[in-house]
């Protein structure tokens, strides 16, 4: 069976609600790491497909989590989709993000980008 996990690095808990609720609804399987946990080791441990990060992570820069990711052998080609309310896409996509949301999306929009990620 195709992996369809997703992890969700994001630091608004409601946010982490609907998404979790959302994306099951939509078959994949979800997990969500803590706005101040070490989300490369989460990404080794469980091994998602995708990584929906947010551009600010709590105390943490999601560029920076990005640039280690895709520094990391273990990691290097796990997608990442980062999001943000800021207009940061081309700063993402140039740091090796595989895709981008302006928060606030909608949640057709991720569903879509998510999809398009896995199978490309």
């Amino acid at each position: 069976m195709l992996n369809k996990k997703i992890l969700l690095a994001e630091d608004d808990v409601t946010m982490v609600s609907l998404l979790k609720t959302l994306l099951k609804m939509e078959g994949f399987e979800v997990v969500a790491v803590h706005a101040d946990a070490d989300v490369v080791e989460e990404v080794k441990k469980e091994k998602p497909v995708v990584l929906l990060l947010d551009f600010h992570l709590g105390a943490q820069n999601g560029l920076d989590v990005l640039d280690e990711i895709r520094n990391q052998d273990e990691t290097r080609d796990v997608r990442v989709i980062m999001s943000s309310g800021a207009s940061v896409k081309e700063e993402c996509m140039n740091r090796g993000a595989n895709g981008f949301l302006l928060k606030p999306y909608m949640p057709d929009d991720l569903i879509s980008l998510l999809k398009q990620t896995i199978s490309a």
